[in-house]
Formats: C-alpha cells, structure tokens, sequence
C-alpha cells in the first residue's frame, strides 16, 4: 500500500500541471527507495571485489548495472583462443545477471569495448590471415555469433567501440550491461 502511495505520489508530481505537496514521511521514503544499492557478487567473483575493490554489479530498485566483465576465470587468468574468451566474457555477464535476479532477456543496453590494432600481438597475424583489416574491430563476425547465442529473444540497445587495450594484457573484448529486472 506505501509502495503504491510512493508511486502514485512520484507520477502525480512529475507531471508539470499538477503542484502536489508531498508529506515529509512520504518524500523521505521516496528518496530512500531511489538511493537503496544491493552489491551483487556472484561467488566466484569475490576477489574482484576484495582485490580490486569494485563490485561485478550493482542493483538499485529494479535496475541492474553490471560492470564490464572480461574473458578470465575466477583465477583472474586470460582465457585463451578468441571464441572462448567471448564465450567466457559473456558466461560473466550471465553470473552477475542470475546473482541479480535478471536473465540476458533483461538486458536493455550493451556497451563492448573490442581491443585493435598493435595491442592485439599474436592475435593480429590471426586477424590480418583472416582477411580482416587490423583498423577495424577484429574478430566481430565471431563476437556477434557468440553474443547470438545469448541473446535469442529480446535484443537490447548495443554500443561497440573499438579500443586500445583493456585491463589486462591478452583480453580483447569487455562487455558491460544494464538489466531491468522484473518486479
């Protein structure tokens, strides 16, 4: 019932042509329910925090941010071979994504960083024999199969840039969402 007051209370004073003067106890309530943060971190991820002091995710209300997870295991080590980084990078996502009560059906954005040129090492002689020119962001046509394989029904909004490096050295994709996750 407090909820639905909040909410009905919200709606009425964001419209422009109503003045509603809301109760502290009501304005209070509201405020604490915008700013609430649940730190989601799936196990196996416990270092990320520790170590590094970020969180895989962050839910605040029924949105959830999911920091760019990599292709690494939980030792932190590089996955080698490019279709099982992509693969491990997006079995991250779909870790904080079920530690956040979501699936990839509620992913609403993607932002992936893909890493080009000279950074790439040994893996540009792959992308160059693959006839994929090295200004270009490599290896994509692999990414987008693999990325189909998660997303199946609803597709979110998607930003890819091309990058020089990224965290650790021999990683070439990250990929960071946002989720709405069902009341």
């Amino acid at each position: 019932m407090l909820i639905n007051i909040v909410n009905f209370t919200h709606n009425l004073i964001n419209r422009k042509s109503i003045c509603v003067v809301e109760s502290p106890l009501i304005a209070k309530l509201r405020r604490c329910m915008m700013s609430y943060r649940e730190v989601i971190i799936p196990k196996g991820m416990e270092i990320l925090f520790e170590k590094f002091h970020y969180c895989p995710g962050i839910k605040v209300g029924n949105t959830l941010y999911i920091s760019g997870q990599v292709g690494r295991d939980e030792n932190l080590q590089v996955v080698k071979g490019i279709e099982a980084q992509f693969v491990q990078a997006f079995e991250n996502v779909n870790l904080v994504l079920e530690a956040g009560g979501a699936t990839f059906d509620n992913v609403v954005e993607m932002i992936t960083y893909h890493v080009t040129g000279t950074e790439l090492g040994e893996l540009q002689t792959e992308a160059i024999a693959s006839s994929q020119s090295p200004d270009i962001i490599p290896f994509l046509p692999i990414f987008m199969q693999v990325k189909d394989r998660y997303f199946t029904n609803n597709f979110p909004t998607w930003t890819g840039l091309g990058v020089v490096g990224l965290s650790t050295p021999g990683l070439i994709v990250e990929i960071k969402c946002i989720a709405i996750v069902d009341s």
